[in-house]
């Protein structure tokens, strides 16, 4: 489509930003929309962050998204920070207001909990424990949205229990922190099963996680798509789990930004899917 002198601006920060399918994900649905609007990977070094943040609202950008590494370092940077956000400990979306200041939010919670939904629309987040391996970033915004949503209790593993101690602190809720070689345990009686680490994505290692303890009647989810089917879905979906993959979260935590940025609150839908999974 053909973009005008009026066109809403958003974009990607990043270092690096080449890998990001966040533009074709956007540029997917300002074409389905016929909106006169540009999405741009926006490569900033860590130097120059602070200085292309300021410069976004003088531009005219609606606002944009933030991926590695800039996450926590853009928290400082903003006017205003959704409690959410600053609850997470990271920003992952800029939304440029009406009076030209900068909001920093985060809709990764968003994006993990309507991915289970529209993966399993079954699951009911008081049906049982969930045990979440790893304490990253994504697992503060998983833990967020489970602890939201009313899951009973939360079940943490990680390598670094000091960081998944950090976590628990920091979120608070029916957190409970389990000893990394005690994971597989965990496993018993829990509803949900969810792999926030990069254990399984192509080029490292797979997940090392027994999963006899697991009940077949347990939602096993791993945030990470690339492959789409990661070793753990795998072993899982082969002992008649039902698995969701981590692309759902990747799409549905662009509904907000993309809403706010372009005043159309866009789908996602098989058709998207296929779309981005096809770059």
């Amino acid at each position: 489509m053909i973009v005008s002198g009026k066109a809403r601006l958003a974009g990607v920060l990043g270092w690096p930003v080449s890998h990001s399918r966040s533009p074709r994900l956007h540029g997917f649905w300002l074409e389905k929309l016929g909106i006169d609007g540009a999405y741009l990977p926006l490569a900033v070094a860590p130097e120059n962050l602070e200085s292309v943040i300021c410069a976004l609202p003088r531009m005219g950008f609606a606002g944009a998204n933030v991926t590695v590494p800039h996450k926590e370092a853009v928290m400082r940077l903003v006017d205003r920070l959704d409690p959410l956000a600053a609850r997470i400990g990271a920003v992952n979306t800029l939304v440029v207001g009406e009076d030209g200041a900068l909001e920093g939010r985060n809709t990764d919670s968003y994006g993990f909990f309507q991915n289970l939904r529209q993966g399993c629309p079954g699951w009911v987040p008081s049906s049982g424990p969930a045990a979440v391996i790893g304490a990253g970033g994504a697992a503060r915004a998983v833990v967020a949205a489970l602890a939201d949503a009313g899951v009973p209790e939360i079940r943490l593993a990680n390598r670094s229990r000091e960081r998944a101690e950090a976590l628990a602190a920091d979120l608070g809720g029916p957190v409970r922190v389990v000893e990394w070689a005690e994971r597989a345990d965990m496993l018993e009686n829990c509803a949900l099963l969810v792999n926030t680490t990069t254990l399984g994505m192509t080029g490292q290692s797979n997940l090392d996680l027994d999963l006899s303890a697991l009940p077949q009647t347990a939602l096993v989810n791993d945030i990470v798509y690339v492959p789409l089917e990661t070793d753990l879905l795998a072993r899982a979906r082969a002992r008649g789990n039902q698995v969701v993959d981590g692309l759902g979260m990747l799409l549905h935590q662009a509904v907000p930004g993309f809403a706010a940025w372009f005043g159309r609150r866009p789908e996602v839908t098989e058709e998207l899917r296929s779309f981005v999974l096809s770059s």
